[in-house]
C-alpha cells in the first residue's frame, strides 16, 4: 500500500520508520499533538486527486488515526466509499483501513499468551478522556476479572495515573498477580519483563510501554505469562 500511493502523511517518527518503503515520495510530516492537522492534510491531498496513506503505529483502528479520519469527514460532510465500491459521486473519497499488528498483539506474543481468555483494553491518557471515566472503566474491568491491557501508562507530563490505576486494580487483584511490561515491542529498544502487581512502579513505563495485568487465573511460568482458557477443567493436561 505504501509503495502504491502518491504521498504519505504521518507523525515524524512513523514516517522515519517506513522511510525505506517510501523513498522519493511526497511526505506530509507533523509532530506530536498535531493529529487533527495531520488528518486534514491527508484529506486535502486526497480531495486534490492524490492517493494518500496516513500511517499509524500498530493498527490504524486501535487508538490511532482511522477513527479521526471518519470523524473529520463526517464533520465536513465528505462522502466516503469503501474499496471497490462504484464511485457514483465524483466528490466521494475511497477510504481503506489497512490492518496492522497492534501493540497488544505484539506485546502479548513477546510475553507468551496473556490474552488467551477475555480481556479489556484501557488507555490511561486523559488528554481526550476525563480521568473519572478512565477510573470507572478500570474499576469495572478489574472487578469483572478481565485480563487488562493498559495503553499510554505514562508520559513526561502524565506521571501519576499509573499508580492511581494500580491502586484501583489492587482492590480486586492479589498483589502477586503477574503484570507483563513490554516497551518498544518489535523495535530496537524492545524490553520485556514480568513483575508482581504489588511491585509495579511508574519507573517501568514510558510512552512506548504496554502493560498486561493478569486476571485471577493468569500465571507466570519461567519467563512467560499466560492466561488459561479453561481446558484443565475439562481435560487431563498432565
Amino acid at each position: 500500500m505504501l509503495k502504491s500511493v502518491d504521498c504519505v502523511a504521518g507523525y515524524g517518527l512513523y514516517i522515519d520508520l517506513v522511510q525505506a518503503l517510501i523513498a522519493g515520495k511526497e511526505t506530509l510530516r507533523s509532530g506530536m499533538m498535531k493529529e487533527v492537522q495531520r488528518v486534514e492534510a491527508a484529506v486535502a491531498a486526497a480531495m486534490g486527486g492524490k492517493t494518500c496513506a496516513l500511517v499509524s503505529s500498530g493498527d490504524p483502528g486501535i487508538y490511532a488515526m482511522a477513527g479521526l479520519i471518519f470523524e473529520t469527514c463526517k464533520a465536513k460532510n465528505i462522502p466516503l466509499l469503501p474499496p471497490g465500491h462504484p464511485a457514483e459521486d465524483p466528490k466521494a473519497l475511497m477510504v481503506e483501513v489497512v490492518p496492522g499488528i497492534p501493540a497488544l498483539c505484539a506485546g502479548a506474543a513477546l510475553l507468551g499468551a496473556p490474552l488467551a481468555h477475555d480481556f479489556a483494553v484501557v488507555s490511561l491518557s486523559d488528554l481526550l478522556t476525563p480521568w473519572e471515566v478512565i477510573a470507572a472503566r478500570l474499576e469495572a474491568a478489574a472487578r469483572a476479572d478481565f485480563v487488562m491491557v493498559i495503553y499510554n501508562p505514562k508520559s513526561k507530563k502524565r506521571d501519576w495515573q499509573l499508580d492511581a490505576a494500580r491502586k484501583i486494580i489492587l482492590a480486586h487483584r492479589d498483589p502477586a498477580t503477574p503484570v507483563g511490561i513490554v516497551t518498544g515491542a518489535m523495535r530496537p529498544n524492545q524490553e520485556v519483563r514480568i513483575v508482581p502487581l504489588g511491585e509495579l512502579d511508574a519507573a517501568h513505563a514510558g510512552m512506548q510501554t504496554t502493560l498486561f495485568v493478569g486476571s485471577r487465573s493468569s500465571s507466570r511460568y519461567l519467563d512467560f505469562m499466560f492466561t488459561p482458557r479453561g481446558y484443565a477443567g475439562k481435560y487431563d493436561l498432565g
